[in-house]
C-alpha cells in the first residue's frame, strides 16, 4: 500500500448521493487497474520479442502503481478500496469474457481501443468531482506511452500482411460496442454515479442534449484512434 497520506474528505461529500458517486467514479477505475495489470501481463506471455515483453510488464508494473493511487484516495474517504470495486465486478468480467483476444494484436487493440474509449468517459465524468480527485483520474488515465506501442505494432503488421487490417477492424467495432453496452449497465445499476452527469436540483449536470453530445465525442474520438491505426471504424 502507498505511503501518501490519505487526502481530507472534501466539504461538499456532505452529499451523500455526490460522494456515493465519486466513489463509484473511483472504485471502477481502481478495478479497471486491477484487471488492466492482468491483461497486460497475459499480452507480454503472447509477445515473442524481449522488448516487446519489457515494455509490458513496464505498463502492467504502472497499473498497480494507479490501483494504489486510487486506493489512497478512496480511503480519504473513509471507505475500503475492496468494497468500491465490488459494484463493478460483473460488468467488466463479462466486458472482458466476450472480447477475450485470440492473439498480441487483438490483445494491444483492446487495451488502446477498449480501455480508451473507457477512460475518456470516466474523464466526461470526472469533469463534475472535486479538483483533487479530478487530478487524480486525469493522472492515472494517462496514456504514458502505450498508445504509440501499439499503433506501432498494429501499423507493422498491418504493412506486412493487408488482410489484418480487415481482421481488427472488425475486433475494433465489437470492442467499442461492447465497452458502449458496458457502460450502459453501470450506469443503469448505479443512480449516484449516473448522478454525477445529471446533476441534481443542488448541483449543476449535463442535460439530455449534452449527454448525447458527450458520447458523440466518445464515438469520433474512437474513429480517429481507428484511423491512427490505420482501420476503418
Amino acid at each position: 500500500m502507498s505511503g501518501e497520506p490519505a487526502r481530507a474528505v472534501a466539504p461538499w461529500t456532505d452529499d451523500t448521493a455526490y460522494r456515493q458517486g465519486v466513489v463509484d467514479l473511483l472504485g471502477i477505475i481502481a478495478y479497471g487497474a486491477l484487471t488492466a495489470f492482468e491483461r497486460l501481463a497475459e499480452d507480454g506471455r503472447m509477445a515473442a520479442d524481449l522488448s516487446d515483453k519489457v515494455h509490458l510488464a513496464t505498463m502492467a508494473a504502472r497499473q498497480v502503481a494507479h490501483f494504489e493511487r486510487v486506493r489512497t484516495h478512496i480511503a480519504g474517504f473513509g471507505v475500503d478500496v475492496m468494497d468500491a470495486m465490488e459494484p463493478f465486478h460483473a460488468a467488466f468480467d463479462a466486458f472482458h469474457s466476450y472480447t477475450r483476444p485470440k492473439d498480441l494484436l487483438e490483445g494491444l487493440l483492446k487495451a488502446y481501443v477498449g480501455d480508451s474509449f473507457a477512460a475518456d468517459f470516466y474523464r466526461e465524468v470526472a469533469a463534475f468531482v472535486d479538483a483533487d480527485t479530478r487530478s487524480l483520474v486525469h493522472e492515472v488515465l494517462a496514456d504514458a506511452g502505450h498508445a504509440d506501442f501499439v499503433v506501432g505494432k498494429v501499423r507493422d503488421a498491418i504493412e506486412a500482411d493487408t488482410k489484418v487490417a480487415g481482421r481488427l477492424a472488425l475486433w475494433g467495432r465489437r470492442l467499442v460496442g461492447e465497452a458502449l453496452s458496458q457502460a450502459q449497465r453501470v450506469a443503469a445499476s448505479r443512480d449516484a454515479l449516473t448522478s454525477l452527469l445529471t446533476g441534481t436540483v443542488d448541483r449543476p449536470g449535463m442535460d439530455l442534449a449534452a449527454i448525447s453530445r458527450m458520447f458523440t465525442r466518445l464515438v469520433e474520438t474512437h474513429a480517429r484512434r481507428m484511423s491512427t491505426l490505420g482501420l476503418q471504424s
